[in-house]
Order: structure tokens, then C-alpha cells, then sequence
């Protein structure tokens, strides 16, 4: 019987350790698969703050939390599962549905680029495919489903990276890498999107607060008695207050320019590199050979340049595709779904 035991308790932790040898491996997986879909996290991070622009500043964060909900449940409980099934039973599929998904990212940049030199031109083809009704609660609705639509794209990109990552894992650890990388950098994202959006809102505070020292550690003596040290500290946060309060207008008007250019170059990039895969490599050849000029024209800097030389072809090659998407989106596509839908009304009434 005490055989029995000592040789059931050693099977334990024979199986304890594979677990946790597993466990270890999943964890040294999902940060080589994290670290290679980073630079699509980035581009998440840069597009996400636009959509936040405009709105009341206590409806920031709620805005927020739902499209960082939104994106949970689009990694979670849509891409996850699609992106195992696609690889077991479908791996051909995976392709042109990402540069379905690139083509969406190229015309929805190339509409902020139509909005902010022909407004006019812009407003009319926004009425032309979307529906009346702007409100505030549904301009938020309409904003929060724009955000998380993209972040769609920009998610399956993500776990496209993650699973080609793993590719040769089982299918148990697979899903828990995806998971892993799909809840963590959601929380990177969104954690680091709150932070911009409320930054203006912390500099308010830092510049109005008199006895910053006394008020961090709980001692404030009341109003308008600071400390000799909360007055020489208050220099340096009133300051940086300001800087906050006058600095993340420009910012954040900055960071929308550079999402929407991280729109049409991820955009595009995912299509080059789909035609690559369907046997028309010329265009990527074009844009990988110009990145290697530019590198070797400036050696100093050859990483950031040729980075720079793929993002900026990329980019424009997207905005084209986004530019002949959008009349095709405004006399086509959406007349199209109008009328689908006005005949599924009027059978659902009959």
C-alpha cells in the first residue's frame, strides 16, 4: 500500500511538473508572439484616441471601457476561435479575409483624409452610407461601433502574427497563447488610451493644487496653508500642469493624424502582402527594394529609414485603394444594403 502511494504521489509530480513545464513554455510563447505583434498594438494604440476626440470629458473613460470591451469580445469570443478553426480546416481562407479587413482599414483612413481637405465632399458621402440620426447618444453608439469595427481589423491582424507565432504548438496551447496576447495587449492598449484621453484632466489638477507634497501624503493643514516644501514642489507640478493642459490638444490632434496614416499604411501593407502570397509580388518586391535604398543611403539611421520608406509606400498604395473604395462604398455597396434592407423590412412587416 505505501508503494501504491509513493508511486501515485511521484506520477503527481511527474504531472505537476509537465504542467507547469507547459505553463512555463505557453508564458515564453505568448511574450515571443506578444513582441512580434507589437508594432500592430502600436498602430491600435495610435488610432484608438480619435474616436474619444470631441466628447464630453466624463464620458471619456465610458467610451473607453466599451470599446475596450468590444475588443475583449472580438479577441475572445469571435477572432480566437475562428483563427484555430481557420488554421485546422481553412488555412486559405485566413489571407483574403485580412485583406478584406486591410481594404475596410484603407477606406475607412481615406475617409478622415476626404474630411479634412473637402469636408463638404466628405459630409455628403457620409450621408450618402450612413443613417440619420445624430443625436448624442447615437453619434457615441455610431463613434464606439466605428472603434471596435476597427479594431476588428486590427485585432484579427494581431492574432494572425500570434498564431503564426505558434504555428507548430498543439492546439490547447495555441488557444492559450492567443488568449494570453489578446487580453494582455487589449489591456496595454486601452490602459495606455485612458491615460492620453485623461492626461488634460490630470494637468488641470496638478496646476490647481497649491500643496501637492501635504495633499500626497494625506497632511494638507487646509486650504491656503501649503508647506514651505509643497511650495517649492508646486513649481515644478504647476508647471508640468500647465504644460499637460496646453500641450495634449496638440497632441491628441497629432495622434489622430498619425492613426489615420497607421489606418491606410497597416491597411495597405496587409494587401501587399496578400497579393505577395497570390503570385503578384511585384509591388512588395518595389517597396522592399525602395526601403533597402533609402536604408543604405543612410546607414546611421538604416532601421527607422527603411521602416519609414515601407510605412510611407504602404500608406500611399492604401489610399488609393481607399480612395477608389469610397465612391464604390457611396453609388454601390451602400444603395445596395439599403435596399437589402428595406426589402427584409417590409417581408418582416408582411
Amino acid at each position: 500500500m505505501s508503494v501504491g502511494l509513493l508511486a501515485l504521489l511521484d506520477d503527481v509530480v511527474g504531472l505537476t511538473k509537465i504542467a507547469a513545464a507547459s505553463l512555463d513554455d505557453a508564458a515564453g510563447q505568448a511574450a515571443r508572439a506578444g513582441a512580434k505583434a507589437a508594432g500592430v498594438m502600436i498602430d491600435d494604440a495610435a488610432v484608438t484616441p480619435r474616436y474619444v476626440v470631441g466628447f464630453a470629458a466624463e464620458r471619456e473613460l465610458p467610451i473607453v471601457a466599451k470599446i475596450a470591451a468590444g475588443s475583449l469580445k472580438n479577441k475572445l469570443l469571435y477572432l480566437l476561435p475562428a483563427a484555430l478553426v481557420l488554421s485546422f480546416a481553412a488555412p486559405w481562407a485566413i489571407t483574403p479575409l485580412l485583406m478584406l479587413g486591410g481594404a475596410y482599414l484603407c477606406y475607412e483612413g481615406s475617409e478622415k483624409v476626404l474630411e479634412a481637405f473637402w469636408p463638404h465632399h466628405a459630409h455628403a458621402h457620409e450621408a450618402a452610407v450612413r443613417a440619420a440620426g445624430r443625436d448624442p447618444r447615437s453619434l457615441e453608439e455610431e463613434k464606439v461601433g466605428g472603434a471596435i469595427k476597427t479594431d476588428f481589423i486590427l485585432s484579427a491582424e494581431i492574432m494572425a502574427i500570434t498564431l503564426g507565432a505558434v504555428s507548430a504548438a498543439s492546439l490547447w496551447t495555441q488557444a492559450l497563447v492567443l488568449a494570453v496576447v489578446g487580453v494582455g495587449i487589449t489591456a496595454m492598449v486601452y490602459g495606455g488610451v485612458a491615460l492620453i484621453v485623461k492626461a488634460d484632466d490630470a494637468g488641470v489638477a496638478l496646476a490647481s493644487n497649491a500643496a501637492p507634497l501635504s495633499g500626497l501624503f494625506g497632511r494638507g493643514r487646509g486650504p491656503g496653508q501649503p508647506t514651505r516644501a509643497d511650495r517649492i514642489l508646486r513649481i515644478l507640478t504647476q508647471g508640468f500642469g500647465c504644460g499637460l493642459v496646453r500641450g495634449m490638444p496638440v497632441f491628441l490632434r497629432v495622434l489622430s493624424v498619425v492613426g489615420t496614416a497607421a489606418m491606410v499604411w497597416v491597411g495597405g501593407g496587409i494587401i501587399i502582402h496578400g497579393l505577395e502570397q497570390y503570385g503578384a509580388p511585384e509591388l512588395g518586391h518595389a517597396v522592399h527594394a525602395a526601403a533597402e535604398a533609402a536604408a543604405h543611403a543612410l546607414p546611421a539611421a538604416s532601421g527607422a529609414v527603411a521602416w519609414a520608406v515601407t510605412a510611407a509606400a504602404s500608406g500611399a498604395f492604401g489610399l488609393l485603394v481607399g480612395a477608389a473604395l469610397i465612391p464604390l462604398t457611396e453609388f454601390v455597396l451602400a444603395p445596395a444594403l439599403k435596399r437589402l434592407r428595406g426589402t427584409g423590412a417590409a417581408a418582416h412587416s408582411g
